[in-house]
């Protein structure tokens, strides 16, 4: 009897992917650069290579768990062969934004300009993830009464275990990075872009704001957050373009306004740019109009 690895649900309304849990082994699915409009976990159980998301690239070994926002960038390159399973589920099905109270995960597994989206995955946590991947199977081969209530339950567990774990771990990383003297100066920045991305846009704005050259803070930030200061800006930009997108009916022009942009149609070239589809596809495919559509 051959074991079925691939299970999909489709959203009857729309007649899209809504969730979807498949095992790989041997051929790389992500070999080549992928912009999907829904998010994406990948745990590799077996493997190594590397991972290019956005702007930067990361080594990682067997038992790795990728977390990939809507059309974020993202491929993988492999060393041998590998071993996988993923989690993809579309806004429509699961809103990490409008849970994020639930979950928490939003600006953990997703949407971080400062973390990589990769977390090493304990004996525990491996545990743990098998025991709901096998619930998902079971309840994606046997659907019955209130299916989508249990997958979502089911999905929730897998995000807050896995947030938990990168919680962590992002702390055990801080203690050491204390201990290696990072500067202070990263967090200062990381502040000011917060607090600025919607009114300064360029490398001299924050280096004016941190007194130090532009040249000397985009070496710090590529040092230790693999990224360029004109990369880490961007991305803070388009990740909250994305969230007004998604999230409200304002048009595109009002939101090119509240994000620094008088001229909208440059806005939409520099959003383009870099998720490889214009705000309006975007909100089609993912944002407002279809999150206002559940299963």
């Amino acid at each position: 009897m051959i074991q079925k690895n691939s299970f999909t649900l489709i959203n009857p309304q729309t007649g899209s992917l809504a969730f979807k849990l498949f095992y790989f082994e041997k051929n790389n699915p992500f070999d080549h650069i992928q912009r999907l409009n829904y998010y994406s976990m990948v745990w590799i159980t077996k493997g190594k290579g590397s991972v290019k998301a956005d702007f930067s690239e990361y080594n990682f070994k067997e038992n790795v768990l990728f977390s990939f926002s809507p059309y974020q960038p993202f491929m993988l390159n492999l060393n041998g062969e590998i071993k996988g399973w993923v989690i993809n589920f579309h806004p429509d099905f699961f809103c990490i934004h409008k849970h994020h109270k639930e979950v928490a995960c939003n600006g953990v597994l997703f949407n971080n300009i400062y973390n990589t989206p990769l977390i090493q995955i304990d004996e525990k946590t491996r545990i743990n993830f098998e025991t709901v991947i096998e619930q998902l199977k079971t309840e994606m081969q046997n659907p019955a009464l209130a299916q989508y209530e249990l997958l979502i339950s089911y999905l929730k567990t897998f995000l807050i275990t896995a947030s938990r774990l990168k919680i962590e771990q992002h702390a055990k990383g801080n203690k050491v990075t204390v201990e290696k003297e990072k500067p202070f100066i990263l967090q200062n920045l990381k502040n000011a872009i917060e607090l600025h991305y919607k009114t300064k846009h360029s490398a001299r704005d924050y280096a004016d704001i941190l007194s130090i050259t532009p040249k000397a803070l985009t070496k710090l930030t590529k040092t230790h957050l693999n990224k360029t200061l004109t990369n880490l800006i961007t991305e803070r930009i388009i990740i909250e373009a994305k969230r007004e997108l998604y999230l409200t009916n304002k048009s595109i022009k009002e939101i090119a306004f509240e994000l620094g942009y008088n001229d909208e149609y440059y806005f939409s070239r520099l959003f383009k740019k870099h998720t490889e589809v214009a705000p309006q596809l975007y909100r089609e495919t993912v944002g407002f109009d279809r999150a206002n559509a559940s299963l």
